[in-house]
């Protein structure tokens, strides 16, 4: 089988710093058709396959979110140059229609076939029996109809505000109103209480498992919603808007309340796409393309539902257990016994968590371990993501019932999670915690915990710090490396930190840690630049560099550079990545690969070697402009060369060995997936990695080492 490659290459765009580059936002879309390939593999279970169909949807809805509102206002002003103008709104807008329109064509032509065979079906009106039909009516007619208030649209009645992401109808009217007058348009808001996605009873299925969609449900009775009146054309549609917080930090007396207060508005933002059903008349989508003040290239023309990812509902209503992967239990972490305590156990030497093949229980246990531990006199934590149920911050609770002094640094603005981080602030102040946001003006991206404990007449510091956050539903489903620790000078670095980003006076020169905004990008160049140097010189160098994305166009430039004077320099970046690799004459030294599994990766791995000299840092941080310059994060080395050893095995070199999982950067800017291992002749390869993919090797590692999922202790 042939490789197959990336619809959309990530095609060099006008960046105006340096034309070479790769174009960001064609890099993410990138990144979602390299996801929509999972979608798309017959090897994949089936119902994971709707799952990845799932992901790509709620990705571009983030995507339009975030991205598209600079290219549209660009458009919008007749812009010709930059990096956002009319061309890059035109050829953004081609490549998202491009993706959708795969997207729509494997859920008809396969995956909702597919399901049938299995006797799973979501069936229309027109397929359903007279008993299901009564089902129907009835369901609306309890669940729906009290919820929905039509509104015909006049002077009086203009068009009404609708949400962000929310579905809707669009209506078009004969006959006239109650008061004789021609109004032939209306509009039904779908209340997001109610379920997109709702399975049928076993009586009425006929021994299948159905489901009725709400768009459906809505549609079979829009007459009944209008007596008196004709139901003429109709259509579903959604609107997307623009939802990045922006708020003035430097002009709020309450950063917390200014938040809450632009929450409220987030919903109403400047709209950015349109999606409406295939059938929908001309007349009605420019009529909605007028109200939202869209141009004929927002508009997309869907064959299904608008929502796709709210198929997911679906996913959670089935039970089948053979349409599924097969379940993983992560081990307990292998190098901690369930009957030490931790606080003895890293006293012997640090410890590695490689989540999720191992389980991120061991995270909560030592947060527990010192919650309970009356000899812990403080704790101080970084929130980022946690989630709204958590019992991390649980346990952050009951350390201010017990008697601790606890300090938590909470980042109300991680996008879209900031009314759950906004309510965790709120519940722990109200306990008697002391609760920062940060520094003004930049997000606290860093993760890390660090408890102070009296042992003697000595209060020694333990930490845990991470490339992840510190959410327990999270940790099950993304790569991320925890590190616990009771090195001296790191966990005096990491209370410098502290008392940093909660007193704000100036950074001290640091032991170990690389800090951003100070000094993280500067130490990443110069590292780079250090071993451009050596390379130069005639000695062997290498850098392996595991990120998110990688879009700062300094580290680019050095990199570039580095690679020219003869580094070696391989670079694994799950999206976005503007650096053109194997590109003959500037960057044939450079090779780029994208792994996509069934987990998420996380991980921010950077290795460096000068001749026999090596180091490794792992971080918080991806090769971002934002990360360097607009968020605090934090990068530190792995000193013992036994677990560095076990992240360059695990985190670097069994993913340069994918050959299942992987997709390498073409000089054309195209992915292209790897159906073989490509780096064969290089030391660390294997077979197993090979055949199943990093991800599946370490699973089938840490499946066969130890304890398995352990009870908590109390």
């Amino acid at each position: 089988m042939p490789a197959h490659p990336a619809a959309l290459g990530a095609v060099a765009a006008s960046v105006e710093a340096n034309p070479l580059l790769l174009d960001r936002d064609h890099s993410i879309l990138a990144f979602n058709e390299r996801v929509f390939d999972w979608a798309a593999r017959a090897d994949v279970p089936l119902v994971e396959r709707l799952r990845y169909l799932c992901i790509v949807s709620s990705n571009l809805d983030e995507f339009f979110e975030v991205r598209a509102a600079p290219h549209l206002l660009a458009h919008g002003a007749g812009d010709q140059k930059g990096v956002y103008s009319v061309e890059s709104f035109q050829r953004l807008s081609e490549a998202a229609h491009a993706l959708v329109a795969r997207q729509y064509q494997l859920y008809n032509d396969e995956l909702m076939p597919t399901f049938a065979r299995h006797g799973i079906q979501i069936i229309s009106h027109g397929e359903r029996n007279p008993a299901q039909r009564k089902w129907v009516q009835d369901y609306f007619e309890r669940e729906v109809r009290p919820l929905l208030i039509p509104v015909g649209l006049d002077p009086a009645h203009p068009f009404p505000q609708v949400a962000n992401k929310s579905l809707n109808f669009i209506v078009r009217l004969g006959g006239v109103d109650a008061f004789g007058r021609d109004n032939p348009i209306a509009i039904v808001k779908l209340p997001r209480v109610v379920p997109r996605i709702v399975r049928m009873p076993a009586k009425v299925s006929g021994g299948k498992t159905l489901f009725v969609a709400l768009s459906s449900i809505v549609r079979a009775h829009l007459q009944s919603m209008f007596p008196g009146r004709e139901v003429g054309e109709f259509s579903q549609f959604r609107v997307t808007r623009h939802s990045d917080l922006a708020v003035d930090e430097e002009d709020v007396r309450n950063l917390r309340t200014a938040l809450r207060q632009g929450l409220e508005h987030r919903h109403y933002g400047r709209a950015v796409r349109l999606e409406v059903s295939a059938s929908c008349a001309e007349p009605l989508s420019n009529f909605l393309l007028a109200q939202f003040d869209l141009p004929p290239e927002s508009l997309f023309r869907v064959h299904g539902p608008v929502n796709l990812s709210r198929l997911t509902q679906m996913i959670d209503l089935l039970d089948e257990p053979k349409l599924l992967f097969p379940p993983y239990l992560p081990s307990y972490p292998v190098t901690l016994s369930p009957s030490q305590g931790f606080f003895e156990r890293l006293q012997r030497g640090d410890v590695l968590i490689h989540q999720p093949f191992e389980s991120f229980d061991g995270v909560l246990a030592f947060l527990r371990e010192a919650v309970h531990d009356p000899q812990v006199l403080a704790i101080k934590q970084t929130i980022y993501r946690t989630g709204p149920e958590s019992e991390l911050m649980d346990l952050l609770r009951e350390a201010v019932r017990r008697g601790k002094e606890v300090t938590v640094v909470v980042e109300l603005k991680a996008r879209f999670d900031e009314e759950a981080n906004i309510n965790w602030a709120e519940r722990l102040e109200s306990i008697g915690a002391q609760v920062l946001y940060g520094v003004v003006g930049l997000k606290t991206h860093a993760k890390m915990l660090l408890v102070t404990r009296r042992e003697g007449r000595r209060l020694v510091r333990y930490g845990h710090l991470s490339t992840g956050n510190y959410n327990p539903r999270t940790a099950r489903l993304y790569t991320d490396i925890s590190h616990l620790t009771a090195d001296p000078l790191l966990t005096a670095d990491m209370e410098a930190v502290f008392v940093h980003l909660a007193s704000q006076v100036r950074l001290p020169k640091l032991h170990r840690m690389w800090v951003a905004p100070f000094d993280l990008h500067g130490n990443l160049a110069a590292r780079i630049g250090q071993l451009g140097a050596a390379a130069a010189r005639g000695e062997p160098t290498r850098i392996v560099a595991k990120m998110n994305a990688l879009t700062d166009e300094l580290l680019i430039e050095a990199l570039v550079g580095a690679g020219q004077k003869g580094v070696r320099i391989d670079l694994i970046v799950r999206g976005a990545c503007m650096l053109p690799a194997q590109v003959p004459g500037y960057t044939e030294n450079i090779r780029v690969r994208s792994v996509i599994g069934r987990f998420l990766e996380h991980s921010r791995v950077f290795y460096f070697r000068e001749g026999e000299d090596e180091s490794l840092y792992l971080s918080s941080a991806d090769w971002m402009n934002r990360n360097m310059m607009r968020r605090v994060e934090l990068a530190w080395p792995v000193t013992d060369p036994g677990l560095r050893q076990r992240l360059i095995d695990e985190c670097l070199v069994a993913y340069l060995h994918d050959g299942r999982d992987a997709w390498d950067l073409g000089a054309d800017g195209i992915y292209r997936r790897v159906l073989q291992d490509t780096h064969a002749g290089e030391e660390g390869a294997s077979r197993t990695i090979e055949a199943h993919g990093a991800q599946s090797a370490l699973m089938g590692r840490y499946a066969s080492r130890g304890l398995q999922h352990v009870a908590p202790r109390a």
